[in-house]
């Protein structure tokens, strides 16, 4: 099979530009038409030589997925799925809010990390998205040029296809990509310990964190890769970094009634992220099958974000979107996997 260009860095295209006895130039040219031309394939980069172009179509493709189907909130909120192997799904999904059109990406097809409360956990872990796959919901959307904000935040964890992601945020942000500014992207993870500190390193975007609870027991019946990556360890590592308003670090925490949602966890919150720059998105609850959890009501929710503001953390209520097309991430693509399983002819 032809190996696609599409979703590759500067110096992949380079060594690949090398490799075929190409200029050196052409690896810049490469990229123009990946990235900012949009290219559809390699016929369409008139300014590399014939021949040179037919070498290159003995090897390469250049290929763009389109979504398979899409839902449509009353909010104007956009769910798009996109097919992936055996008969698999990943969700994406475009927010637009006034001025502002965020897109929410997925980085794996289901997830490992198994939190309770997640329906993307129960589809169990299908794979990792390559780059091309990642940056493909960004291309191939028909709001894609309207993007202002990106954010890893859909299904699977980030940090977990962590060579991937960094390649993908390197398209976005590099000048031979599409030069977003690393501000307008955010990487979303339960925090997994020593890839935190490479995506520190490595990259220049905002981090959120997955926190739900400030006491690691407690954390630790809900999301049990606590066992094996102590938040009191991320929280470590995330004071001795430092984060300022250039790079902003956020911590995401789902409100569920009688089990996080106390003036114990209040003083918990204060206490672990004492020190950090930092603030606290709260987020509803949306009910997927299976789950015990129930969504703190909007007056807890509402007081619990009063009193962290007073202590000096500044708490804001995420807005729930798309509610009426399966807001909960991983609600819509493993209905339409059920969907195919139906249809496939039994054996035996």
């Amino acid at each position: 099979m032809k190996e696609n260009l599409f979703g590759k860095t500067y110096e992949e295209l380079s060594s690949i530009v090398a490799e075929n006895s190409l200029p050196s130039y052409a690896g810049k040219q490469i990229a123009d038409w990946l990235y900012k031309k949009r290219c559809s394939s390699v016929d369409e980069m008139t300014n590399i030589a014939r021949n040179h172009r037919e070498r290159l179509k003995e090897k390469f493709t250049v290929e763009h997925t389109p979504p398979a189907d899409v839902s449509i909130s009353s909010d104007g909120t956009r769910k798009y799925l996109f097919s992936t192997v055996n008969g698999r799904f990943i969700e994406t999904a475009y927010i637009p809010e006034n001025s502002r059109h965020t897109l929410c990406v997925s980085s794996q097809v289901g997830c490992k990390m198994g939190c309770f409360f997640c329906m993307t956990a129960k589809q169990g872990f299908q794979g990792n998205l390559k780059s091309s796959e990642i940056l493909n919901q960004i291309f191939s959307i028909p709001e894609s040029e309207k993007l202002t904000n990106i954010v890893y935040m859909g299904m699977g964890e980030p940090l977990d296809n962590l060579e991937e992601v960094l390649k993908s945020l390197d398209i976005l942000t590099s000048d031979y990509g599409l030069a977003m500014s690393p501000t307008r992207i955010t990487v979303s993870t339960i925090g997994l310990l020593p890839q935190l500190l490479t995506f520190i390193e490595k990259s220049r975007c905002h981090l959120a964190i997955s926190l739900h609870n400030p006491f690691p027991e407690e954390r630790k019946k809900i999301m049990p890769i606590e066992s094996v990556h102590n938040i009191n360890k991320i929280i470590t590592l995330l004071k001795e970094y430092g984060f300022n308003s250039q790079r902003r670090v956020s911590f995401e925490y789902i409100m569920f009634r009688g089990l996080n949602d106390t003036a114990r966890h209040i003083n918990g919150l204060a206490s672990l992220l004492n020190g950090l720059k930092c603030r606290i998105n709260l987020i509803r609850f949306h009910s997927i099958p299976g789950t015990r959890f129930i969504s703190s009501d909007d007056q807890t929710i509402e007081e619990f974000k009063n009193k962290l503001n007073k202590k000096g953390i500044v708490t804001t209520i995420r807005a729930s979107r798309g509610v009426d097309i399966l807001a909960a991430c991983g609600l819509l693509s493993t209905l339409e996997m059920k969907k195919n399983d139906m249809k496939e002819p039994k054996t035996g």
